[in-house]
């Protein structure tokens, strides 16, 4: 079987030239690529200040920020802290297509094989001794696996060989009830008979794809997105519309409605909360406004809310679903990464696609684990998840915010560390044309194991980027990423 992804490719520059609906920032960009094709600005030059070229092209400052950002998510220009913005090195020519008007956006699909070191990392990450920087998954002693088999263990005493019987999608009615009760935290009232139990958040996705798409079809999806989606993605047989994202405010909006408007696009997914790889959490204004895009162009949102459960201080944020009024977000989500990832207990509120995913559900599965039905519901019934919760993420605070100390003292200058406001991974983007899967291959034989920013997408951008999990921090660790970060220097 030939596994390969069709691609359609929102790369390059986003506004130049293109038929997209116009706004200011964006016709700023444009000005700014004409500087840097014309030779006004070269590779490695600082351009003007925010405040200077608000007053040069009469803007407000905000625009400009606007702009400088774009171009800095589409690879053009870099942000140095305390210096201002520069000319990326190696920056990617403006595409000029043989044979098409220059008026028209470079978008015909194309094939594209997932890159090799997908497998290796995931093959890596699990089976290999030492530090393992490339699984997102909390250290286990951080969850509370006693309190868990306690709760199975006062079932088990109780229900006896019932505990193995199946019980049949939407899945057991304590759980889902304890489901919709958690579920105010995140603004949503949701029904216990909206929820349908899954294996895992991975079978709640690939159900959600299947109740949209069919081989050949397309679907958009936030980039750089975490990888896993992107392999499923391919074995489907789906094709992928890449939609540039920010780091510090989300997926773009105004490309992304561009992009629904010129192509036919089945569903739209998003990983609103603590995103994984940047760890952005989507505003409020910005989650409503992006529901009623997808409303309003008559595209399904599946939105997976896997790390909403994790910020590191204030209340729980709302997911996009708890703005939806007509059932057109599919939220997923589970507990395998605040609980027991192999415990495999996961959810879908399908909205107004309910009866298609339940259908689904039962054939390709039947049902999920009765066991771990029961030892995860009776946990959330005693209040016990809450107790975790509040322990397990400042635990997780901690650990990210000395990863990212190690990586600021550590890492070449100019390197850029995300700094997300919960979940446990950092995006690292190392300067100039660092190619981070040669990076990979140095520290492969030291037993240091990371994500390459490469297979965050499906036609192998960010290869200056990486991701790392934080989700265990001890000494051993702490070293990885110390010595990971003079490997990257001396690579430079």
């Amino acid at each position: 079987m030939d596994c390969t992804l069709c691609l359609v490719d929102l790369g390059g520059p986003l506004y130049l030239g293109t038929t997209m609906k116009p706004t200011l920032y964006g016709d700023v960009a444009d000005r700014v690529l004409a500087l840097i094709e014309a030779g006004t600005f070269r590779e490695g030059d600082k351009l003007p200040s925010i405040r200077t070229l608000s007053g040069r092209f009469e803007v407000s400052v905000n625009t400009v920020k606007e702009a400088y950002g774009l171009l800095e998510t589409q690879r053009f220009l870099e942000a140095r802290p305390q210096s201002g913005y520069y000319v990326r090195r190696g920056v990617p020519p403006l595409p000029k297509p043989a044979g098409e008007p220059e008026t028209r956006p470079v978008l015909d699909p194309r094939e594209v094989g997932m890159c090799r070191i997908y497998g290796e990392v995931t093959r890596d990450g699990k089976n290999r001794a030492g530090a393992s920087l490339a699984i997102a998954l909390p250290d286990p002693g951080l969850l509370p696996a006693a309190k868990l088999n306690e709760a199975f263990q006062t079932t088990w005493k109780t229900l006896g060989r019932s505990m193995t019987d199946y019980v049949h999608s939407p899945g057991l009615a304590l759980l889902r009830e304890q489901i919709a009760q958690e579920a105010l935290q995140a603004g949503q009232v949701t029904s216990p008979d909206d929820i349908i139990i899954t294996t895992g958040t991975s079978e709640a996705f690939t159900l959600a794809l299947l109740t949209f798409c069919r081989a050949g079809d397309t679907v958009a999806i936030e980039t750089p997105t975490y990888f896993s989606f992107l392999s499923l993605l391919r074995e489907l047989g789906i094709r992928v519309l890449e939609i540039p994202t920010s780091p510090e405010e989300g997926v773009n909006l105004d490309v992304l409605a561009w992009a629904l408007d010129t192509h036919i696009v089945k569903a739209f997914v998003t990983i609103a909360n603590f995103n994984n790889p940047l760890g952005f959490r989507m505003s409020d204004e910005k989650k409503k406004a992006l529901v009623e895009l997808c409303r309003t162009k008559g595209v399904p949102l599946i939105e997976d809310d896997i790390y909403g459960d994790l910020p590191f201080s204030g209340p729980r944020p709302r997911t996009c679903q708890s703005f939806d009024t007509e059932g057109n977000v599919l939220l997923i989500s589970g507990f395998s990464k605040t609980l027991a990832s192999g415990y495999r207990v996961g959810w879908a509120v399908p909205g107004k696609w309910y009866a298609q995913f339940d259908k689904l559900k039962s054939l390709t599965s039947v049902a999920s684990p009765t066991p771990t039905q029961w030892a995860v519901g009776r946990f959330l019934e005693t209040g016990g998840y809450q107790r975790h919760l509040r322990v397990f993420r400042q635990r997780l605070a901690d650990q990210v915010g000395a990863m990212a100390e190690v990586v600021a003292r550590t890492f070449p200058e100019g390197t850029r560390v995300s700094r997300p406001a919960g979940g446990f991974v950092l995006w690292v983007e190392l300067p100039g044309t660092s190619d981070t899967t040669v990076l990979y291959e140095k520290a492969l034989p030291e037993g240091i194991i990371f994500s390459p920013g490469e297979i965050f997408s499906a036609s192998g951008k960010f290869q200056n980027a990486l991701r790392l999990s934080a989700g265990s921090w001890n000494e051993e660790v702490a070293r990885a990423v110390a010595r990971l970060g003079r490997l990257a220097r001396e690579c430079l």
